[in-house]
C-alpha cells in the first residue's frame, strides 16, 4: 500500500522528507508567548539551504520539485511573512534581523519568478507542477499585498535603503545585488496574474490591479519608483528595466483616456458606455426577432423545395416557410466545409498585456497621481537612458524589454496629451506649464529615438516579430499626435520644433516604405496588430498630406540603384582579376554590381498616396472593417477615411468593386446586424456605400469586363484599365549584351577556343558545347553539299559560257548565310549574355545579320557564306579536341584566368562641337580657335583645326622617339620625387611647343575675301604700290631701285633676293616686330632645346664681337635677326642637306623639338603668302647668304665641312664678312651713328 502510494506521489519521497525537515526547523508559534512566531536556532542557515535546494535542484535539474513542496507545506504565509514582520521598522539597526530578512526574499524572489511555458524544454514535471505553481504565486501575490501584521513591500525596500545610499562607485557587487534582488521581487509582485486557462477559487479583488496600486501607493513604493527612475543614469544604470517593468505591469491595459478626466465626466462616459452596449444588444436581438422561436416552433414542419435544376431538395423548420432568400440560406447552412487543419498559431497579442483593466476610483486618483509626477521628474531621464542600454544592446536587456520600451513610451505620451487636455479644459496650470510644454517628453521626441524607432521597425518587420511591431507603431502613432499636436498649439517656438520633428520624420523614404509594406502585407497577425497598423496607416497619411500641404518643397531622401563597374580584387600573383565574367548565364551586366546610394528629391504626395491603393492594403481595410459591429467611433472613422481617399481622392474605386467588398457595405446599413442609427458615423457610412454602390452599377454599364472582374482582386494593370477604358502603357528599356572579353595573351586561334571551351566546361556549361557543335555539323553538310553541286555544275558547264560569266559571276556564287537558330528561350538569353559563349560564336565565325544596328536578344545570329565547310570542319574539330583535353596552365590557373573584359573605346572628341554648353573657351568653339594664353597646358586647346596644316611626306632624317603623354589626376600615388623635376620639364616644353604652333597659327585663318578675284582692285593696288616705290626711290638717288654705279647682278647677289620680288620697308618691320614678340616669349620657357639655343647665342654673338665697329643695339639687332634666320632657314636646309653638308646634324639636333606641323606649315605659309620671305637680304636664307658671301669673296659655295658640331666653327671665318658687314638699307651703307 505505502509502495503505491510512493510511485502515486509527484515528488520523490526523500526530496519531500528533506524540505519538510528544512521548514521544520525554520521556527514555529509559541504557546507561552502571545501565539507569536519563534525562529529556530539555526533560523538563518535553514534559509540558506532552502535558496540552495531551489538553486541546485529545481534549476540546474530544471525541475520544479523543491517549489512543489515549498507550496504545499505554504512556507510563504507561514512562515516568511511571520519572520518578515518579526523586524519592525524600530529596529532597522539590527544587523542579524537584516540579514534573516534579506534571506527571506532570497527565498521569496525565485517562488514568485515568472513562469513561462517553453515547449522545447518543458518536461512531465513542468505539466504536472504547472497549474499548482500558478495558483501557490496567486496566494504568495495576496498574502504579500494583504498581510496586515507588516507591509512586507516597505520592509523589502528597507532591507535595500542601505546598499541604495552608498555611491555608485563605491558599491560593491553585493550590494548591487541587494537592489537588483528587491526590485525584481517588486516586479514579481506587480507581474503575477490569474492564468487565462485556470479559475482561481479566492477573492479576485485581493490580487486586482486596482488593489495592487493600492498597497504599492500605501507602502510608498511608487515613490521608490519616482526616486529611482529620477537618478536612472546617476545613481543607477543597470536597474533600467528592471523599474521599466514595474511600471510597465501597473499601467499597461489602462485606458489613459480615461485617467485624467473628473469623477463626473468618467460616470458619464460609463453610462454611454453602458447605454451604448444596451442598443448594441436589443439591435442584436431585432436581428433574431425574425427567426426567434414562437409558440408554434414545437410543431415539425417540412417542406419540398424544387430548384432550378430540376432536383428536390427537403428542407425542415418553420423559418423555411417565410421566403425564398430564407431558404436558400438555410439550404447553405446545411452544407458542411472541412477547413484544412493547420498548425496552432501562437498568441499574437503583446507579451503580458492580458484583458483591459478596470480601476475604482481610489486606485485611479492614485496611478493618476503617479503618472503626473513621473512624467514631470522622471519621464526623460528613464527612457534616454533605456533607450542607450536597448542600442548597445546591453547584457542585462532581453528581447521582450523592447516591446515594454516602445509600449510605455507611447502609454505616456498619450497620458501627456490627456492631461494637458484636461488641464486645459479646467484651465489650472500644471508643472508642465511651468517648465515648457512637451519639454517633459523631450527625449523621446529627438534623433536618436527616431532612429532606433526606424531600427526596430525594420527588425520586428524583418524577423515577424509581431508583437514588437505593434508596440513600435503604437509608438510612432503617438509620436505623429504629439507632434501633430505642438505645431497646433499656437506657441512659435513649439511650431518651429514641431515642423523640424516632422521633417525629420517623413525626410527618411525608408520610413514611407515600411509603412505601406506594413498595411499591404497584412495576412493573419490578430485584431492588434490590425488595430495598430490602421491607426498608424491612417494618422501617417493625414498628416503627412497636411504637412506636404504647408512645405511645397518638401525633399526626401530616396534610395536609388545605380550600376558601376565591379572592380575585383588583383590575385597575389599581380595579375589582373577577371572583371568581365558573370557567374549566371543569365546575367545582364557581369561586369557590373549594383550599389545602393541616397538621392534627395521632390516629394509627391499624390504619387506616394497611390501606394496604399493597391489590393493588398485595401484587404487589410476590409479585415479591419469586418468588425464593425465592436469597433468605436474613432475607429470606424479611420476605416471610413481609407476608403473615401481610395474612392474619390485617389480615382480607384476600382479597387472597392468585388462581392465580398460590396456586399460588406451594404449589410452595414441595410444588413441584419447593421451599424447603430444613433452613431454619428452611420450618416457618413451609409452615403459612402450609396455612392460606391452607384459608381459601381455605373462603371458595370461602361466596362462589361467588370462583371468578371467583380469576383476577384484587381492588379494594377487590371485597375486601370477598368478606370480608363486601355491599358497602361509602359516604356521598356533596351537590354544591354553581355561584356565583351579578349584574351590577355595573344595566341593561337586553335588555343583560343581550347580557352573558351575550357571556361564553359569549367562552369557546367557543356550544353552550349553542345549545341553548338550540332549547329556547325548541320551547316557543315549544308555547305559541303552546295560545295559539290557547284562543283558539278562548273564542269557541266560550256568552256564558252564559263570564259563569258565565270568572272562576272564569281564573286556572287558564294553560299547564302546560314541562319542560327536558338533551341530554347534560355539559349536566345545566353546568346544574349553570356560572355564567354558569345566569345566562341565569334570564334568559329559567327556574326550577327545586322551588326549597325543595336544588338537585342532577339537579334539573328548567322554564319557567312564566306566560311567554308572544311574551315567549320576544322573549328569543330578543335572544340571536340579541347572538349576531351581541356588545357591546362601554370600554378594552377583556370582557363577563365586567361580573359578578361575588352576596354570600351574612347569617344573621338569632335573639333566643332556646337552643342557643348561649357563656358570654359578651352572647352568651347571659341577655345579651339583662340586658344586662351592662360592654358598652361596646352592639351585642352586644339591649336588646327580638321584639315591643317598641309601635309606634306616627312623628311629624310631620324625619327624621333615617342614620347608617352600621360593624363593629370591618373598619375600612380606612388610616383618618387624625382618624377616631379621630369613633370615640371615636359609641362615647359609642352608649353614652347604651343607658343611656336601659336606664332604660325594666324596665317592659317586668313580672310575670305582674299580668295575673290577683282582684277579692277588689284590694277589699282599695283599702281599705288609702283608709285610709291617711284617716289621712294627718287628720295634715295636710286634708279631702277639700286645707286649708281654699282652693277645690277651684284646689287642682287648682295641683297640675296635671286628671282624673288622685294619686300617693302614696312612688312620688313612687321616681321621684326614678330621676331622681337616671339623672342620675349621664348626667354620665358626652357625645353630640351635649351641648348640648341645656347649655341645659336653663341653664334649670333661671335660676327657681333668681330664687328667691333657696330653699336649695341646694332648687334641685338644683328643677333635676333640672325636668330630668326635661323629658324626659318630649316625647311631649306632640310632640301638642300646634301648639297651643304656643312649645315651639320647638330643644328638638327637642337632644333629636334620643333613639330613636323610647325616646319611644314611655316614653309607653306612662307611661300604662299609671301610675308616670311620678303625680309631683310641677311636674315632671309643661310644658303642664299653663303652663296653671295662665296662670289663676293671668292670662294666656292657649298664647300663640304664635316659633320660634326665642333667643325662647324671652320665655317665662320668664310662668311664672317657677310654677316659681320655693316646693315644696308635701300642701298646704303647704315652706320650706328646714322641711326643715332
Amino acid at each position: 500500500m505505502e509502495d503505491a502510494e510512493a510511485n502515486n506521489d509527484t515528488v520523490h519521497p526523500q526530496v519531500r522528507a528533506h524540505i519538510n525537515s528544512l521548514v521544520s526547523a525554520l521556527g514555529g508559534y509559541s504557546v507561552d508567548d502571545d501565539d507569536g512566531y519563534k525562529l529556530g536556532d539555526d533560523a538563518l542557515e535553514v534559509l540558506r539551504d532552502l535558496k540552495k535546494w531551489i538553486r541546485f535542484y529545481d534549476e540546474k535539474t530544471n525541475r520544479m520539485d523543491v517549489a512543489r513542496c515549498l507550496a504545499e507545506a505554504n512556507l510563504v504565509s507561514t512562515d516568511l511573512l511571520q519572520i518578515l514582520a518579526t523586524w519592525p521598522p524600530s529596529e532597522n539597526a539590527s544587523r542579524y534581523k537584516a540579514r534573516i530578512a534579506l534571506a527571506c526574499f532570497e527565498v521569496i524572489v525565485p517562488l514568485t519568478w515568472p513562469i513561462e511555458k517553453d515547449r522545447e524544454t518543458m518536461t512531465v514535471n513542468h505539466h504536472r507542477h504547472l497549474p499548482v505553481l500558478q495558483l501557490a504565486q496567486l496566494g504568495y501575490k495576496r498574502a504579500i499585498i494583504n498581510f496586515d501584521a507588516a507591509p512586507i513591500l516597505n520592509t523589502a525596500v528597507r532591507v535595500a535603503l542601505p546598499s541604495m545610499a552608498i555611491p555608485i562607485g563605491d558599491r560593491s557587487a553585493r550590494d548591487q545585488g541587494i537592489i537588483k534582488l528587491i526590485l525584481f521581487f517588486l516586479r514579481n509582485i506587480a507581474m503575477i496574474t490569474p492564468p487565462p486557462g485556470i479559475k482561481y477559487d479566492g477573492d479576485e479583488s485581493q490580487i486586482s490591479r486596482s488593489t495592487l496600486i493600492d498597497a504599492f501607493s500605501y507602502q510608498d513604493i511608487l515613490l521608490t519608483l519616482l526616486t529611482i527612475a529620477s537618478n536612472m543614469g546617476d545613481d543607477f544604470r543597470t536597474e533600467d528595466v528592471i523599474v521599466m517593468e514595474i511600471i510597465f505591469h501597473l499601467v499597461k491595459r489602462v485606458d489613459s483616456s480615461k485617467l485624467f478626466v473628473s469623477e463626473k465626466r468618467l460616470n458619464k462616459i460609463k453610462a454611454d458606455e453602458l447605454t451604448a452596449a444596451m442598443n448594441k444588444e436589443a439591435a442584436m436581438l431585432r436581428s433574431y426577432s425574425k427567426n426567434a422561436p414562437t409558440r408554434h416552433s414545437r410543431f415539425g414542419t417540412m417542406i419540398w423545395v424544387k430548384r432550378e435544376s430540376g432536383k428536390i431538395t427537403t428542407v425542415s423548420g418553420q423559418d423555411a416557410l417565410l421566403d425564398a432568400a430564407t431558404r436558400e440560406r438555410k439550404m447553405d447552412s446545411t452544407k458542411t466545409f472541412k477547413p484544412p487543419r493547420r498548425a496552432r498559431k501562437e498568441d499574437m497579442e503583446p507579451k503580458g498585456l492580458g484583458p483591459p483593466v478596470s480601476l475604482d476610483e481610489r486606485a485611479r486618483q492614485q496611478l493618476r497621481s503617479f503618472v503626473s509626477e513621473f512624467l514631470d521628474s522622471s519621464f526623460n531621464p528613464l527612457f534616454s537612458h533605456i533607450r542607450k542600454s536597448l542600442d548597445r544592446e546591453a547584457p542585462h536587456v532581453l528581447d521582450y524589454h523592447r516591446s515594454q520600451f516602445f509600449y510605455l513610451v507611447s502609454w505616456f505620451l498619450e497620458a501627456e496629451r490627456m492631461r494637458r487636455k484636461a488641464n486645459k479644459e479646467s484651465r489650472q496650470p500644471s508643472a508642465a506649464d511651468e517648465v515648457g510644454s512637451f519639454n517633459l517628453v523631450a527625449e523621446v521626441l529627438n534623433q536618436e529615438m527616431f532612429i532606433s524607432m526606424n531600427r526596430s521597425l525594420d527588425r520586428g518587420y524583418g524577423d515577424k516579430d509581431w508583437p514588437l511591431l505593434t508596440t513600435v507603431m503604437r509608438c510612432f502613432n503617438q509620436i505623429l499626435l504629439t507632434v501633430q499636436e505642438m505645431s497646433d498649439s499656437g506657441d512659435e517656438e513649439n511650431e518651429e520644433i514641431a515642423d523640424n520633428i516632422l521633417s525629420r520624420l517623413f525626410y527618411e523614404e525608408t520610413t514611407h516604405d515600411a509603412i505601406a509594406n506594413i498595411a499591404r502585407t497584412y495576412k493573419d497577425q490578430g485584431f492588434e496588430y490590425l488595430d495598430a497598423c490602421t491607426e498608424l496607416t491612417h494618422t501617417f497619411l493625414r498628416i503627412l498630406e497636411a504637412y506636404s500641404k504647408q512645405n511645397v518643397d518638401l525633399q526626401v531622401r530616396s534610395r536609388k540603384r545605380i550600376r558601376r563597374k565591379k572592380r575585383a580584387a588583383k590575385a597575389a600573383d599581380g595579375q589582373e582579376g577577371d572583371e568581365g565574367q558573370g557567374d549566371e548565364d543569365d546575367s545582364a551586366d557581369d561586369e557590373r554590381q549594383a550599389e545602393k546610394t541616397s538621392q534627395e528629391r521632390k516629394f509627391d504626395f499624390k504619387r506616394f498616396a497611390h501606394r496604399f491603393t493597391p489590393q493588398g492594403v485595401v484587404d487589410t481595410f476590409v479585415t479591419f472593417t469586418k468588425y464593425y459591429r465592436d469597433l468605436d467611433d474613432s475607429q470606424l472613422k479611420r476605416a471610413h477615411r481609407y476608403f473615401y481617399r481610395v474612392a474619390f481622392k485617389q480615382e480607384m474605386s476600382v479597387m472597392l468593386f468585388r462581392l465580398d467588398i460590396i456586399h460588406l457595405f451594404y449589410n452595414m446599413i441595410k444588413g441584419p446586424e447593421p451599424l447603430d442609427k444613433n452613431s454619428f458615423m452611420f450618416k457618413e457610412w451609409e452615403e459612402l456605400s450609396k455612392q460606391i454602390i452607384k459608381r459601381c452599377i455605373r462603371k458595370l454599364e461602361e466596362r462589361p469586363a467588370l462583371f468578371t472582374e467583380l469576383l476577384f482582386s484587381k492588379i494594377n494593370s487590371t485597375a486601370h484599365y477598368l478606370e480608363y477604358g486601355y491599358e497602361k502603357q509602359t516604356v521598356s528599356t533596351n537590354p544591354r549584351p553581355g561584356a565583351e572579353l579578349e584574351f590577355k595573351r595573344e595566341v593561337e586561334r586553335d588555343q583560343q577556343i581550347a580557352i573558351v571551351v575550357g571556361v564553359l566546361l569549367d562552369r557546367n556549361q557543356t550544353d552550349h558545347l553542345e549545341w553548338i557543335k550540332k549547329q556547325l555539323s548541320e551547316i557543315e553538310n549544308e555547305r559541303r553539299a552546295w560545295e559539290n553541286v557547284e562543283k558539278a555544275m562548273a564542269v557541266e558547264t560550256p568552256e564558252g559560257e564559263a570564259v563569258n560569266g565565270a568572272a562576272a559571276n564569281n564573286a556572287a556564287r558564294s553560299a547564302s548565310h546560314s541562319i542560327i537558330r536558338p533551341d530554347t528561350a534560355a539559349r536566345r538569353t545566353a546568346m544574349f549574355k553570356n560572355p564567354h559563349l558569345r566569345l566562341l560564336m565569334k570564334l568559329i565565325g559567327m556574326e550577327r545579320l545586322t551588326p549597325t544596328l543595336d544588338e537585342s536578344p532577339d537579334s539573328t545570329w548567322v554564319i557567312p557564306g564566306t566560311i567554308t565547310a572544311d574551315a567549320l570542319k576544322d573549328s569543330l574539330s578543335l572544340i571536340n579536341k579541347a572538349e576531351f583535353t581541356p588545357p591546362t596552365f601554370e600554378d594552377g590557373e583556370l582557363a577563365e584566368n586567361q580573359l578578361r573584359r575588352k576596354s570600351a573605346p574612347r569617344k573621338p572628341r569632335a573639333a566643332y562641337d556646337d552643342d557643348d554648353d561649357n563656358d570654359d573657351d578651352n572647352n568651347g568653339i571659341n577655345g579651339l580657335i583662340n586658344d586662351d594664353d592662360d592654358d598652361e597646358e596646352g592639351e585642352d586647346g586644339i591649336l588646327f583645326p580638321m584639315g591643317g596644316p598641309t601635309a606634306r611626306k616627312p623628311d629624310a632624317r631620324p625619327a624621333k622617339k615617342g614620347q608617352r603623354r600621360r593624363r593629370r589626376g591618373r598619375e600612380d600615388d606612388s610616383q618618387e620625387p624625382g618624377d616631379e623635376l621630369a613633370d615640371e620639364k615636359a609641362r615647359l616644353r609642352r608649353k614652347k611647343q604651343l607658343e611656336k604652333a601659336r606664332r604660325i597659327k594666324s596665317a592659317l585663318y586668313v580672310d575670305p575675301r582674299d580668295d575673290e578675284d577683282d582684277p579692277e582692285r588689284d590694277r589699282e593696288f599695283f599702281e599705288k604700290e609702283a608709285a610709291r616705290q617711284e617716289a621712294k626711290n627718287a628720295s634715295f638717288g636710286l634708279s631702277d631701285g639700286k645707286p649708281s654705279g654699282v652693277d645690277k647682278l651684284v646689287w642682287d647677289m648682295l641683297l640675296g633676293l635671286g628671282d624673288e620680288e622685294e619686300s617693302s620697308d614696312d612688312e620688313g618691320e612687321q616681321e621684326r616686330a614678330k621676331g622681337r614678340q616671339a623672342r620675349k616669349r621664348k626667354s620665358d620657357v626652357a625645353d630640351i632645346g635649351e641648348s640648341g639655343d645656347e649655341d645659336e647665342d653663341e653664334e649670333g654673338d661671335t660676327p657681333a664681337s668681330d664687328g667691333g665697329s657696330s653699336s649695341d643695339e646694332a648687334e641685338a639687332s644683328s643677333s635676333s635677326s640672325r636668330r630668326r634666320a635661323r629658324k626659318r632657314r630649316k625647311p631649306a636646309q632640310q632640301q638642300t642637306k646634301a648639297a651643304h653638308p656643312s649645315d651639320g646634324d647638330g643644328e638638327d639636333e637642337d632644333l629636334m623639338d620643333v613639330d613636323d606641323s610647325t616646319q611644314l606649315t611655316s614653309r607653306t605659309a612662307a611661300t604662299s603668302a609671301g610675308a616670311d620671305a620678303e625680309d631683310t637680304s641677311i636674315s632671309s636664307s643661310p644658303s642664299r647668304t653663303e652663296a653671295t658671301a662665296a662670289k663676293l669673296f671668292g670662294e666656292k659655295p657649298g664647300v663640304a665641312a664635316d659633320e660634326d658640331e665642333d667643325e662647324d666653327v671652320s665655317v665662320a671665318p668664310k662668311a664672317a664678312a657677310a654677316r659681320a658687314r655693316p646693315r644696308a638699307r635701300a642701298g646704303f651703307i647704315v652706320d650706328s651713328s646714322d641711326e643715332e
